[in-house]
């Protein structure tokens, strides 16, 4: 999940943002409401974290922006009151969730996880391609009944690809969905992780590379079947092609 945190105390911003990459997420940060309000509207998020009472624009105002649009993106909203009151305007406004300061950290990723996947069209509780299963709560994957340790970026990366219905994925929305603002849209790093999650995954090979366009895990039909080699007619695994941006 892509994820913003919005929030003007620097340490706490800071903080949920570390504990929230550790559960496997790409987190961005803003410490005013100007520039929360600049990268929600330039980037999709799934889920922002928003503090109310923000310098600049007001956690309120960029609520009641994002509702406007019409965007998934789901809202969670923080404040320094636990004033029933409080929570009620600030459901109002179009937040989808709401939490009081000071909160255990664990309710928080829990709450942003269940808000996640309102954000995106329902996935199945298993994703699989051939005999490779994805589980996207347990964060684990298995091919053959063997487990299959990967990083939080190979994971990702196999979560995207699996989720996407046979669709071919680019290297950039693969790096808009699994890293996040720090990383470099000039590096190899979608190639290089590709390249690693294919070596790990085994043959055969299930992520076809798609030239000039991305990347795509075939849908069970497809896999079933071998892949063109193109104008030589020659017969190859997907996991085999060449990688190539």
């Amino acid at each position: 999940m892509r994820i913003l945190v919005v929030e003007d105390e620097a340490p706490l911003a800071d903080a949920v943002a570390r504990g929230l990459r550790k559960e496997g997420m790409a987190v961005d940060v803003a410490y005013t409401g100007d520039d929360g309000h600049e990268k929600a509207t330039v980037t999709r998020y799934d889920v922002i974290v928003l503090d109310r009472d923000l310098p600049g624009m007001s956690g309120d105002d960029i609520c009641a922006d994002i509702v406007a649009s019409g965007q998934l993106t789901r809202v969670l909203m923080l404040t320094a009151s636990t004033a029933i009151a409080d929570r009620v305007a600030g459901l109002s406004l179009g937040a989808d969730d709401y939490l009081a300061k000071p909160f255990a950290f664990p309710e928080l990723v829990a709450r942003v996880r269940a808000l996640g996947r309102r954000a995106t069209p329902a996935a199945p509780p298993l994703l699989t391609a051939g005999d490779v299963v994805l589980d996207p709560a347990k964060r684990t994957v298995h091919r053959a009944g063997t487990p299959v340790e990967l990083t939080r970026k190979e994971f990702g990366v196999l979560e995207v690809l699996l989720s996407s219905g046979g669709t071919v994925v680019s290297s950039e929305e693969l790096l808009e969905r699994v890293w996040d603002e720090n990383a470099d849209p000039f590096t190899t790093t979608v190639r290089v992780t590709v390249m690693t999650l294919r070596k790990k995954l085994g043959e055969p090979g299930i992520i076809e590379t798609v030239v000039g366009s991305g990347y795509r895990v075939p849908d069970a039909s497809q896999l079933t079947a071998p892949v063109s080699g193109g104008e030589t007619g020659q017969e190859r695994s997907p996991g085999a092609e060449a990688e190539q941006e």
